[in-house]
């Protein structure tokens, strides 16, 4: 019997046959984690197994490429952050679905859970958790191996005038760089970049750069998915807060890693 316990977070349930359910799990030493809960699907149970609720996990297994069983204890719900905040519940829901869409299962990724928790713990902070979301999915990026250099151009060298990204390597590039090229490549704005404040439409501009790169590199890569429909839903309700988001602002050069 192979056995293993860790805390993590819940990202998605599924029904499993009468009673039961299959729950996935970010854990930081086991990655994305699937398992079968006995009477997960009771009423004792289920009100338990919600996205985003933390939990003390227990998986066991015959062999380790069994799927296995969960038991676990509940550590902390978010709900009461999601519950009466559309904005809240929309990031939960495009947070889940992306790591769902792309992590490879049980790969452990330790930096990019700690950000993650971090970030969900900043659930219903409306003035900080859009900027926080874009720089979770820079981070995203970075630790699955598509992280954007956005410090000089990558035709001349300069440092400033950058308000371009090339789709293809996903460095940034000036106007005087693009040249003809210019309305080849994808937006860059200075919030990408860590530079000006804070607005809501500046970070969905920036999230509809983030987005090719998670749509075209990133989530080809997992298989034969879809971007998740979670995360458009997550730019419409940041698109209705309109005005300033005040917030840190990040240096571009650690915006991925802090």
């Amino acid at each position: 019997m192979i056995e293993w316990r860790e805390e993590g977070a819940l990202l998605r349930v599924r029904r499993h046959g009468e009673g039961s359910a299959i729950i996935e799990v970010f854990t930081r030493s086991h990655g994305l984690h699937a398992g079968v809960v006995r009477g997960g699907g009771s009423r004792r149970i289920a009100p338990l197994l919600q996205p985003g609720a933390q939990l003390d996990l227990t998986w066991k297994a015959r062999l380790g490429e069994h799927l296995g069983n969960f038991t676990f204890e509940p550590l902390r719900s978010r709900a009461a952050q999601v519950m009466e905040d559309r904005l809240a519940l929309a990031g939960l829901n495009a947070v889940a679905a992306l790591l769902v869409t792309v992590l490879p299962e049980r790969d452990p990724h330790p930096p990019l859970y700690d950000r993650t928790m971090a970030l969900l713990d900043l659930l219903g902070e409306t003035e900080i958790w859009p900027l926080a979301y874009l720089r979770w999915e820079l981070a995203l990026l970075e630790e699955m191996g598509f992280a954007l250099d956005l410090t000089s151009c990558a035709v001349t060298g300069a440092t400033e005038g950058l308000d371009l990204v090339s789709p293809k390597s996903g460095r940034a590039v000036s106007r005087e760089g693009a040249g003809e090229w210019a309305s080849k490549l994808l937006p860059l704005p200075p919030v990408l970049r860590g530079e000006g404040e804070a607005e809501a439409a500046d970070i969905v501009a920036a999230l509809r750069t983030t987005g090719w790169f998670i749509e075209h590199r990133l989530v080809p890569g997992s298989g034969d998915r879809p971007l998740p429909p979670a995360r458009a839903r997550l730019i419409e309700a940041i698109q209705r807060i309109g005005g300033p988001l005040p917030g840190p602002r990040f240096p571009a050069t650690t915006a991925a890693t802090e």
